[in-house]
């Protein structure tokens, strides 16, 4: 078994290597003065990006020698629930404690709150190693993410307070939006939210469900604050620490990721603290933490396919069938082969969204803070970086989600029948990666958010960026094969928008999203090669698999034929 799960992953590496980021820090660390105040704020970039690396292989090396180890122990046990008290399984405790004495939490914090002030590009970084050694634990470290939210939107007092405590890794949090009747339509939270306008204090009544990390100390909870409002300008965010008015009523009996208690929760006249504007939780704050937790998820379900893929890999060499390991079989060689290349093409997709949402954060940041003599220019990058994030993070997450289930299949394909077994490890990676792309939006929401920026045009200016760059002369065949599928992809996108009936648009939203993913990775796989040589095999195979899939797929959505979609009521009775 390997130790340390950052150094032994070399696509990791470079991206870390690759990453630009130079931007992003120099707002981060107001220009690196904060490292005249604190011990380990970086000095210049090369500093910053080495310590990255640092955090990296400390992270790896815990993931490897004290996560992984226990990780089929951490779902044996799994979280339990004994009156009215959740309790996490002894091998997530020690893991927890391993992060916290490596003083890893509050990774995106500022540093003013005892946070490492880390980019979200890193953090995903980490999110995938987390995930990769157990992929329950990730929901425990990934929910940190609430304290980011908090930060931006908090008053100072409660940011003061609580956030420290997310730094030291004394208290863990849950993101709370979800209700029996309010799943994938937030809209319809019912959960109410009482102003005593005498003492102006808040309290929550009502049921949340399918809470990740329910048992949490600190949670955001969307309510509706608005008496007689039925819709989402009705809903506020709140901050609820857990005290004896939050009941813990069940925790869910899962398929997979048995170590993260799945919670269902009642609050009874429980306090409550508005976090930012009355009704702005749903659309700006509940949609700030899911688009964190969409890469989260991402970054998780990256994670556990690289996971399944080296027990793929081990077994191939180890299984001998007619003489020889089971590797040296064409069929065998082709699914490891894809599995191996799509893994590669989706870190690289995840790399370059979560560096747009990274430009998009501080220049949101920069621009409420008046910072620079342009505030015209920083508000014109703002609004550019964001409309990239907010195109590429469903995608991101569609993308990997759908990636890992199929590589989790692939890799129970090559292990056969003992892949079934709960002896194997890829029979626990199964199950737990089967809820990625369901949470946090399931793949067709994420192709409904999608949509409407692909629609228009929101990818250009990246897609003439990337055609006008020079790349190999020997890589000239797949750049001439990517110049015409982007205008066959912007012919797509244009007889999809000319459409009249919504429904149809809807119909066929998710073959250009195919389109646009598969277009996008191999741009991005084509600009890799620039860099590396052994990048050249990984972009050819890459685009010679994708290009067919997007000429059949666009020619779907230019045609936008109605018999399929005026046959579903007959299909359905």
């Amino acid at each position: 078994m390997t130790d340390n799960f950052f150094s032994d992953n070399p696509d990791l590496q470079f991206r870390l290597q690759q990453l630009d980021l130079a931007e992003v820090v120099g707002f981060k660390e107001a220009g690196y003065s904060l490292a005249q105040k604190y011990a380990g704020a970086p000095r210049n970039y090369p500093d910053a990006k080495d310590n990255y690396a640092i955090v990296l292989e400390v992270l790896g090396d815990i993931c490897a020698t004290r996560v992984a180890p226990r990780a089929a122990e951490a779902d044996e046990e799994g979280a339990s629930f004994d009156n009215g008290e959740v309790h996490y399984a002894a091998a997530t405790l020690d893991a927890i404690d391993a992060l916290r004495q490596a003083e890893l939490f509050g990774a995106m914090l500022p540093r003013q709150y005892g946070g490492l002030n880390l980019p979200e590009s890193i953090y995903q970084m980490m999110v995938e190693l987390v995930a990769r050694a157990e992929s329950g634990l990730m929901t425990v470290y990934g929910l940190q993410e609430i304290a980011s939210c908090l930060e931006e939107y908090g008053d100072q007092e409660t940011k003061d307070r609580v956030l420290p405590k997310f730094a030291r890794g004394e208290v863990s949090g849950a993101m709370v939006l979800t209700e029996a009747d309010a799943g994938s339509d937030l809209g319809a939270v019912a959960t109410r939210a009482t102003l005593d306008e005498a003492t102006g204090k808040w309290t929550l009544n009502g049921v949340k469900r399918f809470i990740t990390n329910g048992l949490a100390d600190v949670s955001l909870v969307l309510a509706r604050s608005e008496a007689g409002s039925s819709d989402a300008r009705g809903l506020s965010m709140f901050l609820v620490e857990k005290d004896e008015t939050v009941k813990i009523r069940r925790i869910e009996n899962k398929m997979g990721i048995h170590s993260s208690p799945t919670c269902e929760i009642q609050y009874m006249d429980t306090p409550a603290i508005l976090v930012g504007k009355r009704r702005f939780g749903l659309m700006r704050y509940s949609m700030n933490l899911m688009n964190g937790a969409r890469l989260a998820v991402a970054a998780q379900a990256l994670g556990i396919a690289e996971a399944a893929f080296r027990e793929a890999d081990d077994y191939s060499k180890e299984r001998i069938q007619f003489g020889k390991p089971i590797r040296s079989l064409p069929a065998v060689g082709r699914i490891l082969g894809s599995m191996k290349v799509e893994l590669q093409a989706t870190r690289a997709l995840l790399a370059e969204t979560a560096r747009w949402v990274d430009l998009w954060k501080v220049y949101e940041k920069a621009v409420g803070d008046g910072t620079g003599p342009d505030i015209d220019a920083l508000r014109a990058r703002h609004k550019a970086n964001q409309s990239v994030a907010e195109t590429l993070t469903p995608m991101v997450k569609y993308c990997s989600t759908e990636m890992g289930n199929r590589v989790c299949y692939q890799s129970m394909q090559i292990h056969g029948g003992v892949g079934y077994m709960k002896e194997f490890n890829i029979e626990r990676l199964f199950r737990d990666v089967r809820i990625t792309n369901i949470y946090e939006g399931t793949s067709q929401l994420q192709v409904v958010a999608a949509i409407g920026k692909l629609l228009h045009r929101s990818l250009d200016p990246l897609l003439a960026e990337w055609q006008a760059a020079e790349y190999p002369a020997d890589m000239a065949a797949e750049k001439a094969i990517l110049v015409e599928a982007t205008a066959l992809f912007q012919r797509a996108v244009d007889a999809l928008k000319a459409q009249t009936e919504r429904d149809k648009v809807d119909y066929y939203a998710c073959d250009l999203v195919d389109v646009a993913v598969w277009l996008v990775c191999s741009w991005l796989l084509l600009r890799d090669t620039t860099i590396l040589e052994s990048k050249k095999p990984v972009a050819r195979t890459y685009i010679a698999a994708v290009w067919p899939r997007m000429r059949s797929s666009a020619d779907v959505v230019i045609a936008s034929n109605p018999v399929p979609l005026d046959a579903i009521p007959a299909l359905l009775g």
